[in-house]
């Protein structure tokens, strides 16, 4: 990949990968004593149980149409926080896709806290040690790991990985897989306030609408389709990456682990779905590594560096494609 130079997950990567004796042991200190983590992933939980709510109540609302208005918002601020996620929170903060300037940083940041899916150096985190374990003990939302049989061992399996790791209490370790983001300074800060963030992802629809409409009603149905039904909806495809996009779909490249290509789920998480790619080439700023695979997030990434905003986008060679042992495509 280019540039060359390693970056903060593959160092953590390598490190845990020498401490790892066995595939089933452990390094002693990837977690986390619960405490004010536990906390706010308690309260994490249950503000992405709300949204279940606000879709209920939108599936009622359905009968009588959407608004225009209800549409944008809900189509804008989808847009706007799953691009914060994929963009901010995966590619660059997570595996060093690209270099950016502090101010890219901490916009990215934000947007993809609007998604409400936990602050975003607790999700780096995560997903730092979901690489470094994937598929196996220590992966925290594998759903390879179930302990049953059958059809019934696959569903738990399934559901652990969607949603059921969040009442786990093996609470990542942050100084263990971001210790680079604790010490940058803006983005510990917007991690901080990830409860204004929170508020702003529920507030900002129904502000929006009543600034324009002057209508608490409007307001009311831009809360549950803005906010709400966005956040539902972002939450589920987030989760399905790590549920689906390991169980269902084509693996083209031989990872050492479960990871597949889904092109519907390409299609809603704006390329997340290549999730065979990432792990095959998990710094490549881009997912969709075939001209026909539509990765809106590495084409949104393309603009930016056209426009300067990034720069050293970090992208397979060739040879590094060719080098990848395939499998049999299933």
């Amino acid at each position: 990949m280019t540039p060359t130079t390693q970056t903060m997950e593959e160092a953590i990567r390598d490190e845990v990968a020498s401490e790892t004796k066995t595939p089933t042991s452990l390094p002693p200190n990837i977690f986390e004593t619960p405490g004010p983590v536990k906390l706010q992933r308690r309260l994490t939980l249950v503000i992405t149980l709300t949204p279940f709510v606000g879709f209920l109540v939108a599936m009622r609302l359905l009968w009588g149409g959407i608004s225009a208005l209800d549409l944008s918002l809900l189509i804008g601020l989808y847009s706007i926080s799953i691009l914060g996620v994929t963009v901010g929170y995966h590619r660059m903060l997570t595996h060093g896709g690209f270099d950016a300037p502090t101010w890219v940083r901490v916009a990215f940041s934000v947007a993809g806290s609007l998604a409400v899916e936990g602050s975003v150096i607790r999700w780096v985190a995560d997903h730092r040690r979901h690489h470094m374990f994937t598929d196996r003990p220590g992966d925290p939302h594998s759903p390879h790991l179930s302990e049953g049989e059958g059809l019934k061992g696959i569903l738990a399996g399934l559901w652990h990985a969607h949603i059921g790791w969040f009442f786990v209490e093996d609470t990542t370790s942050v100084a263990r897989f971001a210790p680079d983001l604790l010490r940058d300074r803006p983005i510990r800060v917007v991690s901080g306030l990830f409860p204004l963030w929170t508020v702003a992802a529920f507030g900002l629809a129904p502000a929006i609408a009543f600034a324009i409409t002057h209508s608490f009603h409007a307001a009311f149905t831009a809360l549950v389709w803005g906010s709400l039904v966005r956040i539902f909806l972002l939450h589920h495809v987030t989760w399905s990456i790590n549920s689906i996009c390991h169980y269902y779909g084509r693996r083209p490249y031989d990872t050492g682990d479960m990871s597949t290509n889904n092109w519907l789920m390409s299609l809603v998480s704006f390329g997340e779905g290549w999730h065979n790619n990432h792990h095959a080439f998990p710094s490549s700023a881009m997912h969709g590594l075939e001209w026909w695979q539509i990765d809106i997030t590495g084409m949104v990434i393309r603009g930016m560096r056209k426009v300067g905003m990034v720069r050293n986008v970090r992208v397979p060679t060739a040879k590094q494609l060719a080098l990848k042992t395939a499998t049999n495509g299933d």
